[in-house]
């Protein structure tokens, strides 16, 4: 029994001391607790400092920042305002002149309507005073005019009647001339043949139906682009060329032969070969122009003059060949000056150098001897050669012993029997006039007198004219040709209007 008190007492006594023992620990544990607290409750406290600390920082900085585009805001808000109170100034003063004008448009209106008024009333004035001194009503006087305009047409229709009524005779007169003028060839063929035509002998009878093409396209691209007109007959392997400017013919025939020596005849070739035939005579012509001065002893030219010298030998002057007259005139003035003691050389150059203007065609105007006496100029010649030259048509006075010695050769030259024919001269005179007056119009490209000066070929720039207009331009150079010329028979007129569209497959 006492042992199990004991026992118990020994329990109680331990649950006791385990009881003081947990106190303490908790305690302890408590402390230790509230110590960690307190050092985290410090710590937090800290960094709450500091996070409002750099919160207040954040915000003054915002603070400053709005504020800073709050000024930037104001400034701007305040040079919008400027320019819109600058602009209503603008418009308050447009409105003013407006209204001005508005204003002043009002009084001319109202001037304009009051000068109509008087207008009107003057009108009918004189309309009184015309019916009341003719003793006509103003119906009167219309029924008058009706009558005068179909007295003027009647006038018109009786020249037309009269004109399909001599149809007939016109056309038994033009035969007539047609007759008349192939015996006039026959007889002076070979003088004609030099100055009008050229001919070609074809290697082969088969080359005429290709120069001529499928529906001629090919030997009307030939005369559209030389401005010669090439015919061809039933003479055997032979083809004319037909054009009073030998040039033109010239170009046709080189062209004729490049095309036969490549065998491929088509438009397309045909205008490269006519560009290479133009290359060729340039050439050609320069040659012919060194030839010239060599033969006269003259080596100081410059090119230019030399290759307007070799264009002469493609001119003719009344049937003579200017190139070979310029030549004849130099040896004679040369001759003449050298028995006279006077400069040689001055004289020899002015009388080769006499019909240079010549070379240039007709599209510059002025006088041949003008023309020359720029070009000399303008290329250096010395004056002593341009006085000699400019003499010789009695353009400018003799001022120098070698004017009167390059005209006396001209003269010599050009009187000796044969050297020139008048009536042929007269002939291609009439051709030429007739290119320059359809040249005289705005937007022509090209023209060409054909068929002897019955048919004038006239090729228009297509983004000037229009269908409408070739029709009009027409009509203006029949006009102008009928007013301006004397020709027999008629003259053809034909206005050509070609477009073209070209694109290249790469």
């Amino acid at each position: 029994m006492n042992q199990t008190v004991f026992l118990a007492l020994v329990g109680l006594g331990g649950l006791a001391v385990g009881y003081f023992v947990r106190q303490a620990i908790a305690i302890r544990n408590r402390n230790s607790l509230e110590t960690r607290l307190k050092e985290e409750s410090l710590n937090l406290k800290t960094q709450a400092q500091e996070i409002i600390l750099e919160a207040k920082n954040k915000a003054v900085a915002l603070l400053d920042e709005a504020r800073e585009e709050e000024k930037e805001r104001k400034a701007s808000i305040s040079k919008i305002e400027e320019r819109l109170i600058g602009k209503e100034k603008n418009l308050e003063e447009k409105e003013a002149k407006i209204e001005g004008l508005q204003e002043l448009l009002n009084k001319e209106k109202e001037s304009i309507t009051e000068s109509e008024e008087e207008i009107k009333q003057l009108r009918d004035k004189i309309s009184n005073e015309l019916s009341t001194l003719s003793g006509l009503s103003k119906e009167e006087a219309k029924e008058g005019l009706v009558e005068q305009i179909k007295e003027q047409y009647k006038d018109d229709l009786n020249q037309t009647v009269h004109k399909l009524a001599t149809d007939r005779r016109e056309e038994i007169e033009k035969q007539g001339l047609e007759i008349i003028t192939n015996a006039i060839q026959r007889y002076a063929r070979e003088h004609i043949s030099d100055l009008t035509t050229s001919t070609f002998t074809l290697p082969s009878e088969d080359l005429k139906g290709k120069i001529i093409g499928r529906e001629g396209r090919n030997i009307k691209t030939i005369e559209r682009l030389t401005g010669a007109e090439v015919i061809i007959d039933e003479t055997p392997d032979t083809i004319l060329i037909s054009s009073f400017d030998p040039l033109r013919r010239e170009i046709a025939r080189l062209t004729l032969q490049k095309l036969i020596k490549d065998g491929r005849i088509q438009p397309a070739k045909i205008e490269e070969k006519v560009d290479e035939a133009k290359g060729e005579l340039d050439k050609r012509m320069y040659e012919i122009g060194e030839e010239a001065a060599y033969e006269i002893g003259i080596f100081d030219l410059p090119k230019e003059i030399i290759h307007l010298l070799g264009r002469l030998n493609f001119r003719t002057s009344y049937g003579q060949n200017v190139l070979t007259h310029s030549i004849e005139m130099a040896h004679i003035a040369g001759m003449i000056a050298t028995e006279l003691g006077i400069n040689v050389e001055v004289t020899k150059k002015g009388a080769l150098l006499h019909d240079i203007g010549k070379a240039i065609d007709h599209e510059v105007e002025g006088t041949h001897v003008e023309i020359g006496r720029k070009i000399l100029k303008k290329y250096g010649v010395s004056d002593e050669v341009i006085k000699a030259m400019e003499s010789h048509h009695d353009d400018y006075p003799h001022s120098t012993p070698e004017a009167f010695v390059v005209t006396t050769a001209d003269i010599i030259s050009a009187a000796r029997p044969g050297a020139r024919g008048g009536t042929v001269e007269n002939y291609i005179k009439r051709l030429d006039d007739l290119e320059k007056i359809a040249g005289s119009f705005d937007g022509v490209k090209q023209s060409y007198a054909v068929s002897a000066g019955r048919e004038l070929r006239v090729f228009v720039v297509p983004e000037k004219i229009d269908d409408f207009g070739a029709l009009q331009l027409a009509r203006d150079i029949a006009h102008k040709i009928q007013s301006d010329m004397n020709y027999p028979g008629e003259i053809k007129v034909n206005v050509i209007r070609e477009t073209r569209a070209t694109e290249y497959a790469k």
